[in-house]
């Protein structure tokens, strides 16, 4: 790879676009490709979907579309961002871990706390092996610097949050994949402008982008062709990566006064970064509430989630996501430009705007009903 770099130095290409338009291509290549033989594999073994209290769907469908996704990653970041796997040691391997508890989840239904002992092990091995962390919450509560232990629980519980709230929101075709390409291309662009030093995380996003694009031609295919789902394998991998790249971006802010690294300062970066990764946030937040207020278990599966809202307004899952991730969007455009506010300020308006998408759709229900 340095022996190519070499030659694309010398050819006078900057190496740089050369490796994000090579890592766009070749992961959108891979996981086009390799989904097809992935449906005929699991329609072949029965490996399928069932249709379920939660489901949105009335028919069996292959869910190992995130194999794919982690084939595609997998490749092309250790070729087009291998500096990655040289600043994060234990990043490969949590990926593999989370490959595997998701296979074996969509394949045979894993017990809950297997998975969730499977999730506090990558997210320690990430945050404590290679020290990716929250440190500081910029003034958040009056919070600033985190002692080591305080950042390490922390982190290690907002990893475990993200990918269980990435996994909640894969529910209808599209939500998933369509939000996880707007976060990753939202991360991309600021990674960008943050300077070279940041490039490495820049191809990331832009291989999650080309991959997610992939899969999303398959997901939001008719019923008759190769449509798939990504299974709690793809929203684990997709949760994890999201979780990394957010907690990357808070650290940019952070001054370290080390000289050879380029620092930023923004007093709101945690913010946001949680307004970019608003809706499952809320979404997660909202369904816990909801089933603690009606005496439940927060792990009981239920259709309270916003896309069964809009469902609910008889609208399609294109349509649903459609406004799901418009709405949201909307959210990161606000807080961008409210983002020299105060933080906390900030964060409220936030977290205000992110339930108010939340409890949109009930409203349009009631004045429905109400006509009627």
């Amino acid at each position: 790879m340095k022996n190519f770099e070499l030659f694309l130095s010398g050819s006078g290409i900057p190496i740089f676009y050369v490796k994000v338009g090579l890592g766009f291509v070749f992961s959108f290549l891979i996981t086009f490709f390799s989904i097809p033989t992935i449906v005929k594999i699991s329609r072949r073994k029965n490996l399928m979907d069932e249709p379920g209290v939660r489901s949105s769907h009335l028919r069996k469908i292959p869910n190992l579309g995130g194999i794919a996704i982690f084939y595609s990653i997998g490749i092309c970041v250790s070729i087009f961002a291998y500096e990655l796997f040289d600043l994060y040691k234990f990043l490969f391997a949590s990926l593999v871990i989370l490959l595997y508890i998701g296979v074996m989840d969509d394949i045979v239904v894993m017990r809950a706390y297997k998975k969730l002992v499977a999730q506090i092990l990558v997210s320690s091995l990430i945050v404590i092996g290679s020290d990716i962390r929250i440190r500081s919450l910029f003034g958040i509560f009056g919070v600033y610097e985190l002692s080591y232990f305080v950042s390490v629980i922390f982190s290690i519980v907002t990893f475990i949050i993200l990918i269980n709230a990435f996994n909640l929101i894969d529910g209808i075709d599209g939500l998933a994949g369509g939000y996880s390409v707007i976060c990753s291309a939202l991360f991309g662009i600021s990674y960008y402008r943050l300077g070279d030093y940041n490039y490495p995380l820049v191809v990331l996003s832009i291989v999650i982008i080309g991959t997610v694009l992939a899969f999303l031609y398959y997901n939001l295919s008719n019923y008759r062709t190769n449509k798939v789902f990504m299974g709690d394998t793809g929203s684990m991998l997709l949760g994890f990566l999201l979780a990394f790249t957010s907690i990357c971006f808070i650290d940019i802010f952070i001054d370290k006064n080390l000289a050879d690294v380029p620092r930023y300062h923004l007093q709101s970066a945690p913010v946001v970064a949680v307004a970019i990764l608003i809706l499952p946030i809320v979404d997660t937040l909202n369904v816990i509430f909801v089933r603690l207020y009606n005496k439940k278990s927060p792990f009981d599966a239920d259709k309270n989630h916003i896309h069964h809202k809009l469902l609910k307004l008889n609208l399609t899952h294109r349509r649903s996501t459609f406004y799901i991730i418009l709405y949201y969007l909307m959210i990161v455009t606000v807080a961008y430009y409210l983002r020299h506010i105060n933080v906390n300020l900030l964060l409220v308006v936030v977290v205000v705007l992110g339930f108010m998408g939340a409890y949109l759709p009930d409203l349009i229900y009631r004045l429905r009903n109400n006509k009627n």
